[in-house]
């Protein structure tokens, strides 16, 4: 399923459907508070990326950007992100299927391509935190981009 392809939508005896919104609704049909809660505060896609020119091959680094807060795992200004972090991409259901670089665990990228949120997403376990403790964010993993020196020396697999 792409981004904006349609979903059935079956209804119950009082033609209301029941099933969250992420599972009835394309991502072109969320409003802007329901597509913000899709993240699922991994900031896997706030960490520095290398991409190979000849390869198109993208590296992770545990590098994080400077504007993430590494406790949290959230952006410390969210709001003004591309004034101060002009290379930030914003997601949007036009082109997060095509973000190669987005990490396989994304909500945005699996509800694109029709797939199921994980257990331990918070809109699944209403808990924020679940994230962190299934071992899915960078929290306690990054370094901040301050101290990082050379990309190269900080590539890492476990964000893929």
């Amino acid at each position: 399923m792409s981004a904006t392809s349609s979903a059935s939508t079956p209804s119950g005896p009082t033609g209301t459907d029941s099933r969250p919104f992420w599972e009835r609704k394309r991502l072109d049909q969320m409003t802007r508070d329901e597509w913000e809660s899709l993240c699922d505060g991994c900031a896997k896609c706030c960490l520095e990326k290398l991409e190979d020119p000849d390869t198109g091959e993208i590296a992770y680094t545990d590098v994080a950007c400077r504007l993430l807060d590494t406790r949290t795992c959230r952006c410390s200004n969210y709001a003004a992100r591309q004034r101060f972090v002009p290379d930030c991409v914003p997601l949007s259901p036009a082109n997060v299927a095509e973000l190669r670089w987005m990490p396989s665990t994304c909500a945005y990228r699996l509800l694109a391509f029709g797939r199921p949120l994980p257990a331990w997403h918070p809109l699944i376990s209403g808990d924020p935190r679940t994230v962190h403790r299934a071992g899915h964010s960078v929290q306690g993993r990054c370094v901040p981009e301050s101290e990082a020196g050379d990309l190269e020396d900080h590539i890492v697999t476990w964000p893929a």
